[in-house]
């Protein structure tokens, strides 16, 4: 996430500068993740980054541009993997590649999960604009690159679109709706190897629904 920041902030920093936005980014991800936006106040960002009111706003003059900024290195990291979706890989291999990486930043940073999908069903009113340019261009991108491995027989006749939105839903359920799968699976949920449960049920159903018939 720190390179995302770091991209994001134009150029070079000192490390300070490196760790103390990264510390915000984080303190930022778990308030807002849990308050939501209008709920989170950047008293209580500060208190949890550890640091001044006044230290923090110098690096973010607003809690609207420290939520933007959560929001937008959140779904840049995210973009980063998908965008190293390599074309002239082996389909199922590319795509079992993004799913598991995504299924792990799932597991690693709910809150982030999290934050995207409040602001998604808020209407995204603060990064709308992001979502139609920057998000849209490589989805246009990559389902492109989807289209021409079904169209060469590498792949099952999918819509390459909707092949991404399953993709982002089923990989981020495990953080959005974690009160619900611990509910249904009770202490299941929280024994070692669960995750690598969740990615051979996840990789197996999806991939095998892709496979050239």
């Amino acid at each position: 996430m720190a390179q995302a920041a770091a991209r994001r902030n134009g150029g070079k920093q000192s490390r300070i500068q490196t760790e103390n936005r990264a510390l915000i980014m984080q303190a930022a991800l778990d308030v807002f993740s849990t308050d939501g936006y209008r709920g989170a106040t950047v008293d209580r960002i500060a208190e949890r980054a550890g640091m001044s009111k006044t230290n923090l706003l110098y690096y973010y003059p607003s809690k609207e541009e420290i939520y933007r900024s959560a929001i937008e290195q959140t779904v840049e990291d995210w973009l980063d993997p998908f965008a190293a979706i390599d074309p002239d890989g082996d389909p199922i291999e590319e795509l079992r590649r993004y799913i598991t990486i995504k299924l792990e930043m799932s597991d690693r940073y709910p809150e982030a999960s999290r934050l995207f999908a409040n602001e998604i069903q808020r209407g995204a009113p603060l990064v709308g604009e992001f979502l139609q340019t920057r998000l849209k261009s490589l989805v246009d991108e990559k389902a492109a690159v989807i289209r021409s491995w079904i169209d060469e027989g590498k792949l099952a006749p999918v819509d390459p679109y909707h092949l991404v939105f399953t993709i982002w839903a089923t990989t981020q359920h495990y953080a959005d709706f974690e009160v619900q799968v611990q509910a249904i699976l009770g202490g299941q949920a929280k024994k070692p190897g669960f995750n690598e449960q969740v990615a051979h049920a996840v990789l197996s159903i999806l991939l095998n629904g892709i496979r050239p018939r």
